[in-house]
Formats: C-alpha cells, structure tokens, sequence
C-alpha cells in the first residue's frame, strides 16, 4: 500500500495517454460483453430447455402441422406423462417492426407441461373464462405498455383479419433465461375462427415422467406414426432449440474470434503503453536502484501500472455493457433474453487482467534487469 502513491504519480504523468490506454481497453471489454450477452440471448432457449420435454412435429417441416387427433395418441405410450400443443398465429402488431412470438395453446395443458411460466391462478382463471382472452409477457406487456383488461388488435398474415384479444393475464419467467416475450391465446378460438387447417396444430410438446428414457420415448413416437399421412420427427426440447440457434451460424466460433481479435488489441495497447513507460523513465529506475529499491520491487512497480490501466479500464467496459444490456432487448424482440450475467462480468474483468498482466510483464521484467550503470548512462 506504501508504493501507491508513487504508482499513481506515475500513472498520471501523461494523463492523456494513460486515458486513452484505459479508454481503448474499456472499448474492448464493452465489445466483448456485448458479443457474450447476444450469444446467451441466440442460445437462451438452449440453456433453459427442460431436459423431461420433447417436441414432436412433422417430418416433413416445422411450417407443416399436425392433427389434433395425435394428442391422444401421444398419451397412451409409456413413459409420456402429458401432451399439450401449439399453433405458430404470426400476427403483426400495429407495424410489422413490432415482433413478438404468438402462439395459440391448448389452455388445459399447456401450464402443467411448462410451469416455469408463471401466471397467477386468478388471472388464468380470467384468462379460461374470456374465449378471446390472452396471456401476454412481461417484457412485451412493458414493451408495448400493456396491462390487463386492455383490447389488443393484431393483424393476421396466415389467417388474414383483424384479430381482437383481451389481456387476462401476464407472466414472468420463474428463471433468468425465460423467455417473457410470448403471448398466448385460445386454440379453440382459433379453429373456430380460421378458414382453412381445422382439426391440425402446429406442433406439440410432451412431458415424459423419466428424462432417461427420453431416447425411447422419441423412437416409439416416431414408429408409431410412421407410413402415415403425417409423420412426424421427435427430439428433445433442448435439441429442438439448439437447431433453431444453429440455423443463425456457429455464434460460439465467431465469438471466440473477435474475442481473440479484441484480446491480441489489448495487449499491442496495453504492452506499447507500459513499453513506453518505461523508456522514459530509465534514468529514474537506476535511481531507485541507487536509493536501495531491489529488483523485484521495480517489478511490481511496473507491473503495477499495467494492472491498474487494464482493471480500471476492464470495469468501465463491463459497466458500460451491463448498463446497455439494462436497456432490454435493442432489436424490438428478436433477442427477448437479453442480459449479461454476473458470471460474465467477471470473465470480462478476468481477460482484462489477465492482458495487463500479460503486456506489463515483459516492460517490467525489462525494467527488473536494468543494470544501474547502464539506467544513470541516460541521465
């Protein structure tokens, strides 16, 4: 603690240089928090898929639906403990810019299969009792200043109209990667109202009693529909979700090269910073070296410098990140889950410490074998 002082007299000597070293580094962190926070927002649904659901659709593709009679069917086979549905509505609201997930469910099943979604009993009881009632969540009820009982119209793209619905209730996601951004309504509504594609659903989501016999459990789905005029392709929710990710591109490469890009930036900086620190101050170390200070405590002189730059400058990039991320989701709802998590703060704060210490290292070990002799030739 005795040295700060001194650490920080030289630290400040050339302000604007130490300031634009911290400046450049905060940059780099933000930009990595940024990358890290839009991965876990592509992979969210990866992350918190139930390992106990498998989603069944048609082999043929997702867009092709199903019967409604398979439903039945589904819950005769050993192991599968509920099936519920849902049909993709994909309406616009207001504006097409106005994005958010629509699903039509079956409101006796569709809570007991995903209890994560957390709605009260009294506002799924209204929601039951409203025919042209809806679930909205809370970040797209805040997103668009929604609250309950107000009349939200949506306009239809597959099933073309103006669609009307009540809001009954909203819910919150019970974990930090739920995705809160999905609004929910009747099936039944639905196939009364549609004029094409009744007795068919979009897809469903069966919760089995025993996640170990998630393999056999798909297998005897799709044998049990096989040769039929809809077969269907079955795997696990988590499975499903990743497929969905990858269609994007392989986030985690591309992550890992800018922040391999960021990381060698860093260290150019930070290593030309202290390199340069310490050319100037040769005359002063042999000084010091005179007055009695040993090798290794020039060492931590310098090393000293370069940690606190990359520190200071690593908190501000993370600070500023996590302040961004507080904003929610900047795309309008593509990135429902959009958040950098405490974890990823300090991996952020960790390569910026690891880079001071790395480009500190070779000024400081230069600084460490001054000889006094050569340091006071420069006087």
């Amino acid at each position: 603690m005795k040295y700060l002082p001194f650490i920080f007299r030289n630290l400040f000597r050339k302000k604007t240089r130490t300031i634009l070293t911290i400046g450049s580094i905060a940059v780099a962190i933000f930009l990595f928090g940024l990358l890290v926070t839009i991965e876990t927002a592509l992979n969210a649904g990866v992350d918190v898929a139930g390992v106990d659901r498998l989603i069944v659709r048609n082999k043929t593709s997702l867009i092709m639906p199903l019967p409604l009679s398979y439903q039945e069917r589904l819950r005769q086979i050993d192991n599968v403990a509920e099936a519920t549905f849902a049909s993709w509505f994909g309406a616009i609201y207001q504006e097409p810019k106005n994005f958010f997930p629509q699903f039509a469910i079956d409101t006796d099943t569709y809570r007991a299969v995903f209890p994560e979604f957390e709605v009260s009993d009294a506002e799924w009881s209204s929601f039951l009792a409203d025919q042209e009632g809806a679930v909205v969540g809370k970040l797209t009820a805040e997103r668009f200043g929604w609250k309950i009982g107000d009349r939200i119209p949506l306009q239809g793209t597959i099933w073309t109209g103006t669609w009307e619905f009540n809001i009954r209730a909203i819910y919150e996601g019970s974990r930090s990667g739920d995705d809160e951004s999905q609004f929910w309504f009747h099936w039944k509504f639905l196939e009364e109202s549609r004029s094409f594609g009744k007795g068919t659903v979009g897809w469903y989501t069966v919760k089995i009693d025993d996640s170990d016999q998630a393999v056999t459990v798909t297998r005897t789905i799709d044998e049990r529909f096989s040769n039929s005029a809809y077969e269907t392709s079955t795997e696990t929710e988590q499975a499903f979700a990743a497929g969905f990710a990858k269609q994007i591109g392989n986030i985690k490469m591309l992550i890992m090269s800018i922040g391999a890009v960021v990381l060698f930036t860093l260290l150019l900086v930070t290593g030309n910073t202290m390199a340069m620190a310490v050319r100037e101050r040769v005359p002063e170390l042999g000084v010091l070296k005179t007055l009695g200070f040993g090798d290794r405590t020039v060492l931590f002189l310098v090393l000293a410098e370069s940690l606190i730059i990359a520190t200071v400058g690593g908190a501000v990039g993370v600070g500023l990140a996590k302040l961004f991320t507080l904003g929610g989701d900047p795309t309008g709802g593509m990135l429902p889950v959009f958040y950098l998590s405490t974890k990823e703060m300090l991996l952020g704060l960790g390569i910026a410490i690891f880079v001071g210490l790395a480009a500190g290292s070779i000024p400081a070990l230069t600084a460490m074998n001054l000889r006094i002799v050569d340091a006071l030739r420069r006087v």
